[in-house]
This record gives structure tokens, sequence and C-alpha cells, in this order.
């Protein structure tokens, strides 16, 4: 009897540890995955603290003091940037170049690549696709390299356009010298740099929409022109304001074309904000008031981002 009593119990014991020991196991191997998960992601979180929150960061406090870069001693000033900035009729004159810079290149930009896009979409031969290869090629030459050549083709004298224009009668303009054409001729290299990339995205937005919905639309009689209106449109709507939203922030930073082309002028007609930001740091070495004009803009921009999303929540629709 005590033989089998001690079986019986060893038993009960090895019973327990195997209805203990699974769960615990599982806690634990979740716990590692966890850990792991963390350890994956510190090198990406020490990344961003070194190289954007911290100068974030350095940039608010930098924004209060009169640092100048060509003097160690920083005295905080508390709000006198911020003040003398407000009192700074330059502030409205470059916020209002950079809107206006900002809204041409996002409605030309989107308008013009919707409208090579359903182009492309119905068109689906060889020769369309060489077509939309080159269109789309801009897009990955860099800024720097298309603003020289087309500073190139701006040249009063001995410019390519103004070659062409002298053919059909018209004559030369001085594209980048003249305050009003020297911002709608960066508006045109942004634009042919871009256009491409938002005709791929609205293709592809397009050929995502079940051929049902034309088929049935068809049926019922609707023009051509009522089923873009009705369901091409709304089918694009999340896929528009990816690019309103992504187009607008680019352009609020408008900055490599103006410092190549126009260096802010002719009479401040191309002196965008972050090129005032840039000529304020390193040519006035004013780093203080260039940190509160930072600011100004990271607040400018995030506001209108913040609008947009919830102006177009209402009239974004996603399928299913």
């Amino acid at each position: 009897m005590n033989s089998n009593s001690q079986s019986a119990q060893l038993i009960r014991e090895t019973t327990a540890k195997a209805d203990v020991s699974p769960h615990t196991s599982k806690k634990y191997l979740q716990w590692i995955e966890k850990a792991k998960d963390f350890v994956f992601a510190v090198p990406a979180l020490i990344f961003l603290g070194v190289f954007l929150y911290y100068p974030l960061m350095n940039s608010v406090y930098i924004s209060f003091t009169n640092w100048n870069m060509t003097k160690p001693v920083k005295k905080f000033v508390g709000t006198d940037n911020y003040v003398k900035l407000f009192k700074n009729e330059d502030l409205y004159q470059s916020l209002k170049v950079t809107l206006h810079y900002t809204l041409l290149d996002v409605v030309l930009t989107l308008t013009i690549g919707l409208m090579l896009a359903l182009l492309f979409n119905v068109f689906r031969s060889k020769m369309y696709a060489v077509m939309r290869g080159i269109i789309f090629m801009p897009h990955y030459i860099s800024m720097v390299i298309a603003a020289m050549v087309f500073t190139w083709i701006y040249n009063g004298q001995y410019g390519l356009l103004n070659r062409v224009t002298d053919l059909m009668g018209f004559e030369p303009i001085q594209w980048l010298t003249n305050p009003s054409t020297a911002l709608p001729a960066l508006v045109a290299v942004s634009v042919w740099k871009g256009v491409g990339f938002a005709m791929m995205l609205f293709i592809s937005g397009m050929r995502g929409i079940p051929n049902e919905y034309y088929e049935a639309a068809a049926i019922d009689g609707a023009s051509g022109l009522s089923r873009f209106r009705y369901i091409t449109l709304p089918l694009l709507s999340p896929m528009t304001l990816f690019l309103v939203i992504t187009t607008f922030i680019s352009s609020m930073q408008v900055f490599q074309s103006i410092d190549i082309m126009t260096n802010g002028g002719p009479l401040q007609a191309t002196n965008a904000i972050v090129y005032w930001i840039y000529t304020m740091a390193f040519t006035e070495f004013k780093t203080g008031r260039a940190s509160a004009l930072v600011m100004i803009l990271f607040v400018i921009i995030l506001v209108l981002t913040i609008t947009q999303w919830l102006v177009s929540r209402k009239q974004v629709h996603y399928e299913g």
C-alpha cells in the first residue's frame, strides 16, 4: 500500500507540473516576443530621438534666445523673436509667396496628373506605356539638376524657351528676372517633376475600381461624364486626399529651386519661407529668429494639414 501511495503522489505531482508548465512556458514565450519586438525598435527610436526629436526640441529652445551663430553665447529673450517676426511685413509677404506657390503647385499637379491618368487608363498600348514612362521619369530627377537645366531654358538671352517664342513671333521674356513670371516659372518646374507621380497613383487607383460599377451605370444610361463624376472621383478620393496632403507639405517647404534659380528675387517675388529661414540663419546669422520662423512654419503646416483632413474627411469614400 505504501508503494502504491507513493506512486499515486508521484503521478499527481507529474500531472500538476504538466498542467502548469505549458501555461508558464506560453507566458514566458509571449514576454520574449514582446521584448524582442522592443529590442528591434530601439535602434529606430534612438535614431529618431537623436536626429529628429532632439533637434526639434532644441530648435524650440533656440527660438527663445538671441543666439547669433558668430557668437557662442545664448541669451534667453522670451517671445521677443516671435514679436519682431509678426511685426515684420516681410513675414506676410513671404507667407503670401509660399501659399501662392503651394496653391498653384497642388492644383496644377493634381489636375494634370488626373487628366493624364484618365488618358493612359483608357489607352493601354505599348506606345502609351512608353509615353507614360517618359512622363514619370522626371520624378527620379534631382530638383537640383532640374533647376539647373530650367535655368538655362528660362535664360532671357539664349534660353531655349525664348528661342521657341521668337520663332512664334513673340518678344523674348525675362522669365526669372521679371516679378510677374518668376514664381510661375518655378511652379512649372515643380509640376513638370511631380505630375508623373500623381498620374501613376491615379492610374493605380482607377484600376482598383471594379468594372461592375461602370457596367451598371452604363446600363442605366449614365454618360461618360456622369460615370466620372459619380463613380471615378468619389472612389479616387482616398488617393486624392493623400496626394493633396503630401504635395501641400512638399510645396510649403520649397527651397532648392528658389536657391538655384532666383535666390528669392526679383524684388522678393520668390522669397518663400524656407528660403527666408536659410538666409536669416546662414547669411544674417540670426539663428534664434530663424528658429522662431521654423516654429511658425511648423505650426502653419500642421494647422493647414489637419484642416484639410477634417474638411475632406466627409468627402473621402473608402470602398467596403
